[in-house]
């Protein structure tokens, strides 16, 4: 019976670092801009709750949602119908690279 516990222990992940780059945090902010500037607080802590669970979700199983680009291994995880987080699984950290607005030209959509 111990030695299935202590095999249980070694498979359980500690859940990752979250860093943001420069250009999430810019579209993370412009999206609370306009959240203020449009809608109510309610809204916009509303928005924060939602990216804060999703977060934690993504930091403690990183491989949960779907890979979008093989090659960049960048991930996507969909926040509301209007915002989309795009994410890679490092080694030690997850790396946020961009939340962007689905109702943009994607196209428009550049990863660092």
């Amino acid at each position: 019976m111990k030695k299935s516990c202590s095999i249980c222990a070694r498979n359980i992940q500690m859940p990752k670092k979250v860093i943001w780059s420069p250009l999430s945090e810019k579209d993370f902010d412009s999206i609370l801009e306009y959240l203020q500037s449009n809608w109510d607080n309610k809204v916009v802590h509303n928005f924060i709750e939602i990216v804060d669970e999703l977060l934690t979700q993504i930091s403690n199983n990183p491989k949960q949602f779907p890979v979008i680009q093989k090659k960049k291994k960048i991930r996507k995880c969909v926040i509301t119908k209007h915002n989309t987080l795009f994410y890679r699984d490092r080694k030690e950290f997850i790396d946020i690279l961009r939340i962007f607005d689905n109702r943009q030209d994607p196209k428009k959509l550049r990863f660092q």
